[in-house]
């Protein structure tokens, strides 16, 4: 999940809880600018398939931020759109404050062309956030590890709803190497 998957809600309409993550949202765009750019220091996948990529990710961990907070069974489905060059992103979850599923879906550009994976992604309006992929399985795309505009915000991604103790390891290494604070990761109940 992205900090900008909270905006759009399919369903029930706006709440005070919707109202409140896009004004948070907001400040973050406006506080990070409007451009879209791979963080320092940070390498991103290459070479990258985005046919791989599609499919449904569950999210096994993640830094904490309001828009996802006391989620869990979260995930994400990546499909292409019809526009050209955008992938259709919906991201789901269980938020157990309200005990009810919430939804967002928004849409996902590259920034450097298909074959690297940096994109920006967007659930409100023209503003978008930077989804970059760091560390990808590259043989059999089964997970995944993504940060966002900045290192506040990270995510470990799986195929399935659980990730080998190897792996794990592994990225955790890497989150550590990259400047993540790996002892604020939040491991996802799904």
């Amino acid at each position: 999940m992205s900090v900008w998957q909270s905006f759009r809600r399919t369903g029930a309409g706006w709440t005070s809880k919707w109202i409140t993550r896009a004004v948070t949202a907001l400040a973050v765009v406006a506080i990070s600018g409007c451009t879209v750019t791979v963080p320092q220091n940070i390498d991103v996948v290459s070479p990258f398939d985005i046919n791989r990529y599609l499919g449904q990710w569950y999210e096994i961990a993640r830094l904490d931020h309001s828009f996802e907070r006391d989620m869990i069974k979260v995930s994400a489905i990546y499909s292409l759109s019809g526009e050209e060059g955008s992938i259709r992103v919906v991201n789901r979850g269980f938020d157990t404050r309200t005990q009810e599923w919430d939804e967002a879906v928004g849409r996902a550009k590259f920034l450097e062309g298909t074959n690297t994976g940096a994109l920006k992604v967007s659930f409100f309006g023209p503003f978008y956030g930077g989804y970059f992929i760091t560390a990808l399985d590259q043989e059999n795309y089964q997970w995944a590890m993504v940060v966002g505009p900045d290192l506040k915000y990270f995510w470990i991604l799986s195929r399935d709803k659980s990730i080998d103790p190897l792996v794990k390891t592994e990225l955790l290494t890497q989150a550590r190497k990259m400047g993540i604070p790996v002892d604020q990761i939040i491991w996802v109940e799904q």
